[in-house]
């Protein structure tokens, strides 16, 4: 109680001045910064023994933590396979080098993820490819892949198999692989990029006609009409795997990562000045409708293209984006680290000044963590310099989240002082709490939550080793909860010390 008392005493003869840092960031403090963590084609995790793979994956998980990024968004199905433990499909061939091949010991890729990214404040995003089944058919199929037993269920077209998307049995499958991820794992989201239809080869024909025949004819749908009738196909799907997952949990996003182009306006009068191949006239993806209907939560389009670009300028694209998007989905960008690291400044003011667009997620994290360009350390030491909440998802749930109690400051504790303090949990599902948010203000400030410059830390703990470039003995401290959708609690009463 000695040495707690000179330190106590050495500490008041410092003036209060500066206690917290005044330094304005102006960052925002709702926003998503995800990256996608791939696995199709990358050697990076393929052949290592479990624990060598867990080695990987912590740390750069703890790399992109350091870099502010608060989703990952996982690959957990690249071609009708898996990377978890599924009694539906095969082990992927990017885990063990063979399909179907379970890692020797066993483990569960994707729970070992999904933990390591919740310890770290991390959304975890399970990434699935919905209609691929072999990237090469060179590549041999496990013994009980589906496309054995069922061959009528598959076309291949080029060197790739996939899934026929006019056939009603292969939705039902790819929900009922969809219900058994949402209702087995506490993932906060199912995510899907741009593969839907797949995209054309020059001289090429998709062969579905007989699919057409069977399905799109009796649907009402002429033959000049066959691009329709495959829109309604994905339509349905989209549909159908939005109530599937809102069926078993609610508070469970659905979202998107589309091309990064609607439509040319010389194919749609509302479209974008670009001229590239669209979602909706090549791969069959109408995804302002699956907005405008709610079936979606997010959509992240992949504007991968440079500002300037003369086909697909990368500012038209953003800027025709968020004045499409007049729905209650998200709205957030997909950047390409290796093509266009040199122009990040440019893209992240843009982006932060368009009305409807609420943050970026980086292609890929493999790339980001390169540090092109120093891309990496831009977004540690400036961009993302703060850290910062989800934007909140509103449509999913309104109902408010219990405050945090009884702050307390520990000055015994080995190191800086300790903030702890306690909480109640009262719900579940969207309302179940999933991390704290710790602010610092000047002792005589006012508590304000509007921005993000006081923000010292988002924890799932119950307690923080206060930072050595804030004076507790000067500052006040408040703590909020923080649900699933990022609903975010009243602020705690206030710590503030006294003698």
């Amino acid at each position: 109680m000695k040495l707690k008392a000179l330190v106590l005493f050495m500490l008041s003869l410092l003036p209060c001045a500066a206690a917290v840092s005044q330094e304005q960031s102006k960052l925002p403090k709702r926003e998503f910064r995800g990256v996608w963590m791939h696995t199709v084609s990358n050697d990076y995790y393929r052949n290592l023994t479990p624990q060598q793979w867990k080695d990987t994956i912590a740390a750069q998980l703890d790399e992109y933590q350091k870099t502010g990024i608060n989703v990952i968004i996982f690959q957990v199905r690249p071609e009708a396979d898996a990377f978890y433990i599924s009694e539906i499909e095969p082990w992927s061939r990017y885990l063990t080098g063979e399909q179907g091949k379970a890692p020797e010991p066993l483990f569960d890729p994707m729970q070992y993820v999904l933990e390591e990214c919740h310890k770290r404040g991390m959304e975890f995003h399970a990434w699935l490819n919905p209609y691929r089944a072999n990237v090469n058919r060179s590549n041999k199929l496990y013994d009980n892949h589906l496309y054995h037993s069922k061959r009528y269920l598959f076309i291949n077209y080029g060197n790739q198999t996939f899934f026929d998307p006019g056939i009603p049995e292969n939705r039902e499958y790819i929900c009922k692989v969809v219900k058994d991820i949402v209702s087995r794992y506490d993932i906060d989201a199912i995510h899907m990029d741009d593969y839907f239809y797949p995209y054309p080869i020059k001289g090429l024909k998709f062969q579905d006609d007989r699919t057409f025949k069977k399905y799109g004819v009796p649907a009402g749908f002429t033959t000049d009409e066959k691009g329709d009738w495959r829109r309604d196909n994905v339509n349905k799907l989209i549909k159908e795997l939005s109530e599937t997952i809102k069926a078993v949990k609610p508070w469970v996003r659905f979202g998107i990562s589309p091309f990064g182009i609607y439509r040319n306006k010389k194919q749609f009068e509302g479209g974008s000045e670009t001229n590239g191949l669209s979602n909706y006239d090549e791969l069959y993806a109408d995804i302002l409708l699956w907005m405008n209907e709610g079936w979606i939560d997010y959509c992240v389009p992949q504007l991968y293209w440079e500002i300037g670009h003369k086909l697909a300028d990368f500012e038209t694209l953003a800027k025709w984006w968020s004045g499409a998007d007049s729905s209650d989905v998200h709205l957030y960008i997909g950047e390409d680290v290796n093509r266009t690291y040199h122009q990040l400044w440019q893209k992240m003011e843009l982006t932060r000044s368009l009305p409807n667009i609420q943050g970026n997620c980086f292609w890929s994290g493999v790339a980001l963590l390169n540090n092109p360009g120093g891309m990496r350390d831009s977004l540690q030491n400036y961009y993302h310099s703060k850290p910062a909440l989800l934007p909140e998802y509103k449509n999913i749930d309104s109902t408010g989240v219990a405050s945090p109690y009884a702050l307390e400051m520990d000055f015994m504790t080995k190191g800086a002082p300790t903030l702890k303090w306690q909480y109640i949990e009262r719900n579940d599902g969207a309302n179940r709490l999933m991390y704290y948010v710790v602010y610092a203000f000047d002792a005589y400030d006012e508590v304000d939550l509007s921005s993000a410059d006081n923000i010292i830390a988002i924890t799932r703990d119950t307690q923080l080793s206060i930072p050595d470039d804030i004076r507790v003995m000067c500052s006040k401290f408040v703590v909020t909860a923080v649900n699933r959708i990022h609903t975010e609690s009243l602020p705690s009463d206030a710590y503030v010390y006294k003698e």
